[in-house]
């Protein structure tokens, strides 16, 4: 393996934690925020939409960017946007000031989340196997080194605008070490290494599948190139559509477990607050624990079985946590729901981006932007439901939504159209935060 390739892995695994860092390091500051901006629970609420929007733009405008200019140059620009504009929060003094500060926070979120998530696509493709799901498990780890970071901090007494800024001067300082061993844009036309998690095994059921000999037929005219006919260009756009909605779907399921697990054990079952909080902290555990293991499984088994068996996981850990009366078994059943899911979405972006790798940071930008926006959904569609049926029953629908994501997982197969008359191998199967 050259030692570039090595030193491009390990800046992006430095840009993962850097990007759950500074996440971090804002979330475990919000009370703070809020008390220095003067503002109520309810307007925070409403500026953290803010936070959200910025975050959609920055992705959508990264994607054509990056496939523009190279992940080599994004990625850095994110960073220091992202690291610089953490400050700002900090510092705001009323409700005006934090949207702004949010606004330009989420957006610059947003360049370095689609900026790294492109990189890492390029990694993959040069390491010929999976290994995007170790990036994201890297990304909880950031998060978990800000919460230890910011309870020291605040333990001491430091106010959010002393702790944001050190960490704003630490995230410039990772980007100027890291940025140096990031890859430089692949040429065009040029053969890839062989596809990661190439030992999909041909689904007979699916009409895109390979015969026995490996031998597919094209979508388009004898000799196409893909990419530059009409028919595999819509076919391409049409698989990331639907990888994006899958994305909706499985990070709508993450965001349930993020703001209603601790809620459903404290209040459902009646738990203490602090046994409650085992809720949150093992399903966030076992998503780290199995994004590390996850690669190697796609690895072995492909992406469609990594999406297809752990969404079917993640909903029975989900039924067995809504339905127990008993709180360890709870804690089971979120356990096995993190687990369950840990592998899928990173599974998606991998698959965005070796769809069209002349695309790859447009196609990252969909998957992601629609992700996230399902991850903000999660509260926004459970928080209703509860005036209808109790909360633990509310969980029934993303329950629903992993077996639809289980039935649809042969989407991340490539389809015939996007290597056909190509000189290129199929490309890595997906995987992404």
């Amino acid at each position: 393996m050259e030692r570039s390739l090595r030193y491009a892995r390990l800046a992006t695994f430095a840009f993962f934690a850097l990007n759950g860092f500074l996440m971090g390091m804002w979330i475990v500051h919000i009370p703070a925020v809020e008390h220095r901006a003067g503002i109520s629970h309810a307007v925070l609420g409403w500026l953290l939409l803010l936070l959200g929007g910025g975050a959609l733009a920055g992705m959508r405008s990264t994607g054509p960017l990056t496939d523009r200019l190279g992940a080599r140059a994004v990625v850095p620009a994110g960073a220091v946007l992202c690291s610089t504009a953490l400050v700002l929060p900090g510092l705001a003094t009323g409700p005006w000031t934090l949207g702004a500060a949010l606004l330009v926070f989420g957006f610059g979120n947003g360049c370095l989340d689609v900026g790294m998530n492109t990189h890492a696509v390029q990694v993959e493709r040069g390491y010929g196997r999976p290994v995007m799901s170790a990036f994201h498990a890297v990304f909880s780890v950031g998060g978990v080194l800000a919460a230890l970071a910011g309870a020291g901090t605040l333990d001491r007494g430091w106010d959010a605008a002393t702790t944001l800024t050190g960490a704003s001067a630490l995230g410039l300082a990772v980007t100027a070490v890291a940025s140096r061993a990031l890859l430089r844009p692949e040429p065009t036309g040029r053969p890839e290494h062989p596809s990661p998690g190439a030992s999909d095994a041909p689904d007979a059921s699916d009409p895109s599948a390979p015969d026995a000999s490996g031998v597919t037929a094209p979508d388009s005219a004898p000799g196409a190139v893909p990419g530059t006919g009409a028919g595999p260009r819509r076919g391409v756009a049409a698989r990331v559509r639907a990888l994006a909605l899958l994305a909706l779907m499985l990070m709508l399921c993450e965001g349930v477990a993020n703001d209603w697990s601790v809620l459903a054990v404290q209040d459902v079952l009646g738990a203490p607050a602090a046994t409650a909080a085992l809720a949150y902290g093992a399903f966030s555990t076992a998503m780290t624990v199995g994004r590390l293991l996850a690669d190697r499984v796609a690895a072995r088994l492909g992406p469609v079985a990594v999406v297809r068996h752990g969404a079917l996981v993640g909903a029975l850990g989900l039924a067995v946590a809504a339905v127990s009366p008993w709180v360890p078994l709870a804690l089971a059943g979120w356990t096995v729901f993190g687990l369950g899911l840990s592998g899928c979405v990173p599974q998606l972006f991998s698959a965005a981006g070796h769809a069209d790798p002349s695309a790859a940071g447009a196609n990252v930008s969909r998957v992601a932007g629609l992700g996230y926006l399902g991850m903000l959904a999660g509260p926004a569609v459970i928080g209703p439901l509860t005036h209808l049926v109790p909360l633990n029953l509310t969980f029934f629908l993303p329950v629903a939504l992993c077996l639809v994501a289980a039935a649809a997982a042969p989407v991340l197969r490539p389809r015939p159209a996007e290597t056909a008359g190509s000189r290129e191998p199929a490309l890595p199967p997906a995987s992404g935060r």
